[in-house]
């Protein structure tokens, strides 16, 4: 244990009371049957003469609730790691239990008679195998198989996703929260296409839980059977006969990315490819998907052990103000922050020790970052220092390493043009390219050379807002219009109120988001063992990533080329003028507060100035679509608010979902709240990058103070009731043209033979 670590564990004993230690009121050692009963009083607060037993569990549900229904990935949020059930923290037992059951308790209503089979997954995160024993034990109470890797091994997140929907599984459960800090864990809830829940989604099980509190207070209490711990319907022999799903996602791969010219190019590498395996938890499925395909002696692996602490990587004992504290900027890599001198720096890469760990790798060694669920991917590449000016000038950022070299360190945006690009030419050399037409699913938040790349190569854009699960829905959308109507076009409309002609019997070329997950669409229809289609697959894949990425390293590596070269003349060849982009994320509070009361208090108030920065732009963005206000009126607020800024040039407003997109004749400006967190996002994309990235600070750390201009036009009443009708309209975009088939059970003694 570092002493980092350390620190964080001391900080979470000291700030946890004693009642909590001592309330265990879910024995999770007992891995016998036992029925847990809950009661009025553990819905009320804790009093110490008046309430001993109370969690105030409707505080609980309250947050619950909300975070469920604007959540992009997951109801995410802080847990005590060392006492799992202290319910002061979103994420802890009890909320497991009751989530699991709710979700138990609609499947059944949903299915009723039928035989349910669900799968169960996780990662490396504190307390992870606590909350899958709890999950899986839950379920079987409730009559629901679930499947679980031999042994109970880590699996990924896009591992979860393609077997719950290859083998036709009511859904699944994985425990995961990206590549949030290591404090943070959550369910991401898969359903029975293996994408995540839609907010709906989430919804139906949370009136659930509402429902059994409401019996509670009526009742005085509700009894929740848990199985024993070795139950027969807790399911480890069937991942062991299919190799925990890995044989057939290696099939998956073969038909895709993994062909034989891909698998050609990784052999004959000369450099090996470094793979960055932050939290261990890919090394147990990818390491065995490149012995399967023979090139595993293509790649050297850091850090292979498995480590809730992620290795310390992104920690640190200082906050970006200096204050001496524990504080950890999350493992994504392509974080840029400035330091208490106002310095910029990569936080999550200066932690990884590559001065040193990389010295004696040459000029051209290729980095592939993952993160701990595996489903995100960064690309990096060692140059010459001589280099600077040429990567300063196509957007390329760099870290420092020594004698005479860099870290070239690319953005999603970059990194994917490259394999998008990679991808399509690979179909036309082989005759592919004009079998069927081809589009693009990407978030608004996306890079605009995305959108200038596919224009000139004839792709169409299908933009959606931030979320996997938003490309995933569109992807189902495309397969109902196929199977419905093979002879007819296929219509989409874009979260931008674009109607898309994709063509008939379409394919996707691409999916991503700017944070690091893609996937690639499938030629020949994927299908699952009962028969069902899909496009491509529902959860991005970093497996999938590396391996293209790999091939395309191979390739240019024949070629005698960088990553920056390559990805010059694609800017080049395809008349690509926005190069440069850039994301402002503006945190308010820190996250790894061990003081839950401090933290509860910080994350409220930094809600607040979340939502009054976003209010500020949705209403003006809404009020301009309904025709309240015009674009001039948007323009004269805007200048009135930003006066070193310039929006002569603004050609349009939109709610895109999750943000507000401001569209310029030279660039793109969104400004989004999270959906997991006290946080806003500015993006930016444009020719210039200096000026997108003034315009995404300025307007991403914006009070959202409302001035005279402002108030003039936009009444009081409506800026009030923006939110509820922002959510309207984003539901109403996510189920047009819905593929709304009932998910029919198999017979899995036929299908599976179980």
């Amino acid at each position: 244990m570092t002493n980092l670590e350390k620190e964080l564990y001391l900080s979470v004993e000291k700030n946890t009371p004693e009642y909590i230690k001592n309330n265990k009121y879910i024995d999770t050692d007992n891995k016998k049957e036992f029925i847990f009963t809950l009661k009025k009083e553990h819905l009320l607060p804790y009093n110490k003469d008046n309430n001993p037993e109370g969690l105030n569990l409707d505080n609980w549900l309250k947050n619950y609730e909300k975070e469920a229904a604007v959540s992009t990935a997951g109801i995410r949020g802080p847990q005590n790691i060392l006492y799992p059930y202290d319910v002061r923290f979103p994420i802890n037992i009890m909320g497991i239990m009751l989530a699991t059951y709710a979700k138990a308790l609609v499947a059944k209503e949903k299915y009723k008679g039928k035989r349910l089979i669900k799968l169960a997954g996780r990662e490396v995160r504190y307390n992870s195998e606590k909350f899958l024993d709890l999950i899986v034990r839950v379920q079987a109470a409730e009559g629901i198989e679930t499947l679980i890797t031999y042994k109970r091994q880590t699996m990924p997140i896009w591992l979860a996703s393609f077997l719950a929907f290859k083998l036709d599984l009511i859904g699944g459960e994985y425990i995961t929260s990206s590549h949030g800090i290591s404090v943070k864990n959550a369910t991401k809830d898969l359903n029975s296409q293996g994408s995540q829940y839609l907010p709906e989604e989430s919804m139906e099980f949370v009136n659930k839980i509402k429902e059994i509190f409401n019996i509670v207070r009526t009742k005085g209490s509700y009894d929740i059977k848990i199985s024993k711990s070795d139950d027969k319907l807790i399911n480890e022999n069937f991942m062991k006969t299919i190799n925990n799903g890995i044989d057939l996602y290696k099939e998956y791969l073969i038909n895709g990315v993994a062909n034989s010219e891909n698998l050609e190019l990784i052999s004959s590498l000369k450099n090996k490819i470094v793979i960055e395996n932050v939290g261990g938890s890919a090394y147990n499925t990818l390491s065995k998907i490149l012995e399967g395909f023979n090139i595993s002696n293509k790649f050297v692996w850091m850090n292979k052990e498995e480590d809730p602490f992620f290795h310390s990587i992104g920690k640190y004992d200082t906050d970006p103000k200096g204050n001496k504290c524990f504080y950890d900027y999350s493992v994504d890599a392509t974080v840029i922050a400035k330091d208490k001198d106002g310095k910029m720096f990569f936080p999550v890469i200066d932690t990884l020790n590559y001065e040193e760990k990389l010295k004696n790798y040459p000029v051209g060694t290729v980095v592939l970052i993952t993160d701990p669920d595996h489903d995100r991917l960064t690309v990096c590449q060692i140059e010459e220092e001589k280099n600077k000016e040429f990567l300063n000038k196509n957007g390329i950022s760099f870290s420092n390493l020594n004698n005479g070299r860099l870290l070239c360190v690319y953005s999603a945006n970059q990194s994917f043009l490259l394999i998008m690009d990679f991808w399509a030419k690979q179909l036309k050399s082989s005759n592919r390219w004009n079998n069927h037409p081809r589009f693009m699913i990407k978030t608004t938040a996306s890079a605009k050379s995305w959108d200038e790349w596919a224009k000139y190569n004839g792709v169409k854009v299908i933009n959606v807002p931030v979320g996997f699960k938003e490309i995933a829905n569109i992807m189902k959308k495309v397969e109902k219009q196929i199977i419905d109507n093979p002879e007819k076009d296929v219509i989409i409309t874009d979260v931008l109120g674009n109607d898309i002609n994709l063509g008939k019997n379409p394919r996707m070329l691409f999916g991503g988001e700017e944070s690091g997950g893609m996937i690639i669409g499938s030629e020949d229809l994927i299908k699952s063992k009962n028969g069902r289609i899909a496009i491509a697959m529902r959860e991005k894949s970093a497996s999938e990533a590396i391996i293209v990425a790999s091939a395309l390293t191979g390739q240019l590596e024949k070629e005698n080329k960088t990553l920056s070269k390559a990805l010059e003349e694609i800017f080049l060849n395809n008349e690509i003028i926005a190069k440069f982009d850039m994301r402002e994320d503006i945190a308010y509070y820190n996250e790894s507060e061990p003081d839950i009361e401090k933290l509860t208090k910080a994350k409220k108030e930094g809600e607040e100035l979340r939502t009054k920065n976003d209010l500020f732009y949705l209403t003006l963005a809404l009020a301009e679509f309904e025709g309240k206000i015009t674009l001039d009126d948007v323009k004269t607020v805007l200048k009135s608010t930003f006066k070193t800024l310039n929006f002569d040039n603004l050609t349009d407003i939109k709610f895109v979902g999750d943000g507000t997109y401001l569209q310029f004749t030279d660039k793109f400006t969104e400004i989004r709240p999270s959906g997991t967190d006290a946080k806003t996002k500015a993006y930016g994309s444009g020719s210039d990058k200096n000026n997108i990235s003034e315009y995404a600070r300025i307007l991403g750390n914006y009070s959202g103070d409302l001035n005279e201009k402002y108030l003039a036009i936009i009444p009081k009443d409506y800026y009030n009731s923006a939110k509820e009708s922002s959510m309207e309209k984003y539901l109403k975009f996510t189920n047009k043209d819905g593929d709304n088939r009932v998910f029919e059970i198999p017979d899995y003694n036929k299908t599976l033979g179980i």
